[in-house]
């Protein structure tokens, strides 16, 4: 039953590195898909039918316009000041279109002079992302509804969180559309249009507003975390995410959201790690949602919410709201348009993963610690003794049980020794010994379970949360949600050379201060106990402390900092219970011996 509960501890150490090293390894920059260029997009100058389209066409996106710089394309449309508490940017009055937005809190790197985070961009230029508020005829119809190039005309110059702007399209023909547009202290636009019918016939259309963005979008490119297409398309329905490369496999290149009938509530657009843009359509309206590749010279992807059939009679009007969402994924802000504003499922913008019911618990406890102490890294220190406090009792029940291994240890090996011949001999004398001492031999395994989940969970958060982004913790730490700066490859900075960008084995040499602390401290625990005497364990166990440092070592430096301080508190704990036990402690002997000539 010894070697049993070793293998068995053998067995969850290969576990973790399992799931640990498929994290490292498939977490590396997903390959671009090769894309042929077809002439869909040239075929699309024009309003075609869209196969999806459940009676009308849907608003086809126009053949993309030459690269140009971002200035020029921002050039060539009259704009209007956007600026609140959180944004800056302009609103093109050409399609009334929200293409240039950047975000005032955050910035590209921990420099505090570094450029902000652009958001949105206009068509044509480099990595171009807009959202549009269209109106669709009916195939066949022949009415003069704002285009692309439609220009519209303002009440005001400047957008802001106390003054909205009003813009008016008129066709000449006796269709007027006023749009007045708000935006509140966060990230959210109301759009909200009146339709005047002047004419003297009825006028049948459809509301189109979509998220699109031109060429491939960078990504971070981690199996752990959805960046692509997403949507909650009705508000009973499940979430759905798509990937820039799945959407690619859909039939026409197109999936629709859902299938079977209009949905009413919910929304769909694009989320990225940190940030996100999403329609979120009139609760009282109902609509189509699609998610849509259109290929060409380079590809372009499209999420729609395409509104039901409507009819102005001459002298009517009506009103349609949409709100935009475009900013951060801050939990706080999705809490808030879920809660107060009825925007179902909003909060899983952020990608808690399968595991959200640990995840967001651990979000919240780290948050709370955060606004105690005001540091993150501080705060993930008291989380890791919170934890080690709620499992405190059985811990140390396992540690005990461990320590009173280590007492009877000369009795097992007596029984080993005397059954040597008659192995099932051996662990039924085994079992009445333990039995007999009370000891159960596998629980000294619950301490390794149960740091797995909070692993992982902590892992999650430090990945995804936006408000882990750039956190710093103390000296050159700061930003714990990204790799230790430092390589000892490098001789930390002294030698002027980044030893990850080689080719092949670059990405294992990033090895930071932290992560050989947690491998020294690692080393450490296992030499509380003594050494395997099975040879493979033995020399599995010498290798794990590197590994392991070699693996953490680009994971966010949070989680090694966590890794490190629960090994410390863990040898200490195991010490203490030993003492009490009786049982000797051999650390510094095993260390010691570690070093000697054999």
């Amino acid at each position: 039953m010894q070697n049993d509960q070793k293998n068995l501890l053998l067995a969850m150490a290969l576990s973790v590195m399992v799931i640990v090293g498929w994290n490292y390894f498939f977490a590396a920059p997903k390959v671009q898909q090769a894309r042929q260029t077809q002439s869909q997009l040239e075929q699309m100058g024009g309003k075609t039918p869209d196969p999806a389209a459940p009676q009308p066409e849907a608003a086809a996106v126009a053949p993309l316009p030459p690269a140009i710089a971002r200035g020029e394309a921002l050039a060539a449309s009259p704009r209007i000041v956007i600026d609140t508490q959180k944004l800056s940017g302009t609103l093109a009055l050409k399609g009334a279109r929200l293409d240039d937005l950047s975000l005032k809190a955050y910035r590209e790197t921990t420099d505090p002079t570094s450029p902000n985070i652009v958001l949105l961009s206009p068509s044509g230029a480099p990595d171009a992302y807009f959202v549009d508020v269209n109106y669709v005829a009916p195939r066949g119809a022949s009415v003069d509804l704002p285009k692309p190039d439609s220009v519209w005309t303002a009440d005001g110059k400047r957008l802001t969180e106390t003054t909205p702007v009003t813009l008016t399209f008129d066709n000449g023909k006796g269709l007027v559309i006023k749009r007045k547009i708000s935006v509140d202290e966060n990230y959210l636009f109301t759009v909200a249009d009146t339709v005047e019918n002047h004419a003297k016939e009825a006028v049948n259309f459809f509301s189109d507003a979509s998220a699109t963005r031109q060429g491939e979008p960078k990504t971070s490119g981690y199996a752990v975390l959805h960046e692509g297409f997403i949507g909650v398309v009705g508000a009973d329905q499940a979430s759905t995410e798509l990937t820039y490369a799945q959407i690619a496999k859909e039939t026409n290149k197109a999936k629709v959201l859902p299938v079977d009938a209009f949905a009413t509530g919910g929304w769909l657009g694009f989320t990225d790690k940190y940030w996100a843009t999403a329609i979120i359509p009139d609760t009282a309206q109902g609509y189509k949602g699609w998610f849509r590749e259109f290929s060409g010279a380079k590809p372009q992807y499209q999420a729609d919410a395409f509104g039901e059939s409507k009819t102005l009679a001459p002298g009517e009007s009506l009103t349609l709201s949409t709100r935009i969402f475009a900013g951060a994924k801050e939990s706080k802000v999705l809490e808030h348009y879920q809660n107060d504003l009825g925007v179902s499922k909003f909060d899983m913008l952020i990608d808690w993963g399968w595991f959200h019911f640990i995840t967001r618990p651990m979000f919240w406890l780290l948050e709370t610690l955060f606004n105690l102490v005001g540091n993150f890294g501080v705060a993930i220190l008291l989380i890791t003794l919170v934890v080690k406090a709620l499992f405190f009792p059985l811990a140390n029940k396992s540690y005990a049980s461990m320590a009173k291994m280590k007492v009877i240890q000369p009795k097992m090996k007596e029984i080993q020794e005397r059954f040597a011949d008659d192995k099932q001999k051996q662990q039924e004398e085994m079992m009445k010994l333990y039995r007999a001492e009370k000891v159960n031999p596998v629980s000294g395994c619950l301490p390794v379970l149960l740091q797995i989940p909070v692993f992982f969970s902590l892992y999650k958060v430090l990945f995804v949360a936006i408000e882990m982004r750039q956190a710093p913790f103390f000296g050159w730490i700061q930003d714990l949600s990204a790799p230790d700066p430092t390589n000892v490859f490098n001789l930390f900075g002294l030698i002027p050379f980044d030893p990850t960008v080689m080719p092949v084995f670059g990405h294992l040499l990033h090895l930071g201060v932290w992560p050989l602390v947690m491998g020294v401290s690692m080393w450490v625990q296992m030499k509380m106990n003594p050494e395997p005497t099975d040879p493979v364990q033995k020399t599995m166990f010498a290798w794990m402390p590197v590994i392991f440092t070699f693996m953490l070592g680009s994971f966010p430096a949070g989680l090694v900092i966590y890794w490190t301080w629960n090994n410390v508190l863990s040898v200490a704990q195991q010490g203490l219970i030993m003492k009490q036990a009786g049982a000797r402690i051999e650390l510094f002997g095993n260390i010691a011996g570690t070093f000697k000539k054999k």
